[in-house]
């Protein structure tokens, strides 16, 4: 044969494959990929599990705030009368004598002004099974009738629409053991004239 190049031998010169460089691309480029699809979906878990970035904890600075507690003024209302302004008439609905007359003369020491001893009527006698009962105009429901109940906490009270006058009765039941141990209704008294004021809950930072 003859030309630029001669075979010499028995053996025949070895050729070279072609570099895979498309492939090689390919590799690249596959990698690169899936490295971006996974470095996105680890930031989307990250901001899933902390909320959602800034906007999430400018959101939630609101609502971490602890409760304030403020004492709120109660409403105004009209004094109670003191018991020296109030008169009290006192009836026995029980079969144990002597018991209004006793009853009576305690309050007295205790600044109530008595009117009426005796006897309940008969609407009443015998007829009542608790300590006593509290009777008074409609105007006493909301001042007298409290006042003297802090004397016998256990009494019913009840308003008669067509009475007159500023007095009340206290119709003594067979319940009844005793007035209110007068320290207590002290207590009673300056807690009623004084309320507690109701605590609002008010959020603030």
């Amino acid at each position: 044969m003859g030309g630029e190049y001669r075979i010499k031998g028995n053996k025949y010169p070895r050729m070279r494959r072609p570099r895979q460089r498309g492939r090689l691309v390919v590799l690249v480029v596959a990698s690169a990929a899936v490295l971006g699809v996974g470095g996105w979906g680890t930031w989307q878990l990250v901001d899933a599990f902390t909320g959602g970035g800034t906007e999430a904890s400018a959101a939630g600075s609101g609502t971490d705030c602890a409760p304030e507690t403020k004492a709120s003024p109660s409403p105004s209302a009209e004094p109670l009368p003191e018991p020296r302004a109030i008169t009290v008439n006192v009836f026995n609905a029980t079969t144990r004598s002597g018991l209004a007359k006793k009853t009576a003369d305690e309050l007295k020491k205790r600044g109530f002004k008595i009117g009426d001893v005796g006897n309940a009527t008969t609407q009443y006698d015998k007829k009542v099974k608790g300590p006593g009962v509290l009777l008074g105009p409609a105007s006493a429901l909301d001042t007298s009738l409290p006042v003297l109940g802090t004397q016998l906490p256990g009494a019913e009270r009840r308003t008669e629409a067509a009475r007159k006058g500023a007095a009340v009765d206290l119709v003594i039941g067979d319940g009844f053991k005793e007035l209110a141990k007068k320290p207590d209704a002290d207590r009673a008294l300056t807690k009623l004239a004084r309320p507690e004021p109701a605590p609002s809950s008010k959020k603030g930072c």
